[in-house]
């Protein structure tokens, strides 16, 4: 096998290299985006639940001033 002829298998092994490596590339890049776009997602719905939680304790705490003037129910 000449110099040449090695050179050429070279260069086709580093083509194949860099098509695969380029294949990767793009499937985690896709990966990322809906990675990200789930986090994103997630993160829009623990921003809905902290105001959730805090206008479950806002009411809660307008009914704890009532329920401390009534007397507590009758027990069975």
């Amino acid at each position: 096998m000449s110099a040449n002829d090695n050179l050429i298998k070279r260069i086709e092994n580093l083509e194949t290299q860099l098509t695969f490596q380029e294949d990767i590339i793009d499937s985690l890049n896709q990966l990322v985006t809906q990675q990200n776009a789930e986090l994103a997602n997630v993160h829009e719905k623990i921003r809905w639940l902290g105001r959730k939680v805090s206008q479950l304790q806002h009411d809660s705490s307008g009914e704890n001033s009532n329920s401390e003037q009534e007397p507590p129910p009758p027990h069975y």
